[in-house]
Parts: structure tokens; C-alpha cells; sequence
């Protein structure tokens, strides 16, 4: 399986840094994340359309593409690693992740998306999401392997 997680903005802490990093290097499978970083403009309609714009730019027309956004589907892990096995076969082995900015996503991924996808309905901070997901990767990994790291 291969994944890449597009993230809005620039990690400058090390410490989610070395979170995140920690499950994505434990996968076996080939994990890249993507930073996408904008500067200038701090009107919020027309800096979510930028980061919009280089979003749908880097996603691979054959991916299957996961967005991530409050407002989308809640699922406990189980689900989610089923589902992206379901989506991994029904993509030619690529799955994208996006996570937005602070603006929010621009309608148009959520459009393009495959799937829109709740890590709850507590706001999270850009930087912890990408730890939070890496972490929900490798457990659908231990899951699909019927590895004992998850135990339900």
C-alpha cells in the first residue's frame, strides 16, 4: 500500500515531528508526507482556495483521496481500516490523505474526495492530527495484519 498525507502548513516542533515519524516509520508500508506550505494573504475565502489549488494540484488522478474534516463520516478503527483497504484496491495502490489549514477545506476537495473522513468532533490542532492520523495508519496496519499491537 502506498499513502501520501498532504498537510497544510510547516511543522516546527520537533516533538510532534518525532510522534508523527514514529508510527509512520514503523509501517511497512510506503508512507510520505507532503507539507504544503502558502504565505501571504489573510483573507480566509481566498487563502482556503489557494491552499485548494495546491492541494488538488498534487493529488495523482488515480489515487483515491481521504479528506479530513470535522463535518465528515466518524468511524472507530476497525472501519477505518477496512475502508482503506476497500479504497486501496478500487485505486491502483495510492491513497491520499488531506489535511487543511486553519481556514477550513475548500469545497472543492471535499468534492474530489473519496471519503470525508471525522477524527472526532473535538477540534484538534493542524500539527496533532498528523500524529493522530499516522497513529490510526499504523493500527490499520496491525489490524489488517492481525497484528497484536491492536487489541479491541
Amino acid at each position: 500500500m502506498r499513502i501520501e498525507i498532504l498537510a497544510v502548513g510547516r511543522s516546527r516542533d520537533p516533538a510532534v515531528d518525532a510522534l508523527t515519524a514514529r508510527y509512520l516509520e514503523r509501517l511497512p508500508w510506503r508512507v510520505t508526507l507532503r507539507e504544503i506550505e502558502l504565505r501571504g494573504s489573510a483573507d480566509p475565502e481566498r487563502r482556503r482556495r489557494m491552499e485548494g489549488d495546491r492541494l488538488l494540484a498534487a493529488i495523482p488522478r488515480n489515487a483515491s483521496v481521504i479528506v479530513l474534516d470535522g463535518r465528515g463520516e466518524e468511524v472507530g478503527s476497525e472501519a477505518f481500516a477496512a475502508r482503506l483497504e476497500a479504497l486501496w484496491r478500487q485505486s491502483h495502490g495510492l491513497l491520499v490523505f488531506v489535511i487543511g489549514g486553519a481556514e477550513g477545506l475548500d469545497p472543492r476537495l471535499r468534492a474530489r474526495a473519496d471519503w470525508v473522513l471525522s477524527l472526532g468532533a473535538m477540534t484538534w490542532p493542524h500539527l496533532l492530527v498528523r500524529a493522530m492520523l499516522a497513529e490510526q495508519i499504523f493500527r490499520a496496519w496491525a489490524i489488517l495484519g492481525r497484528h497484536p499491537y491492536h487489541r479491541s
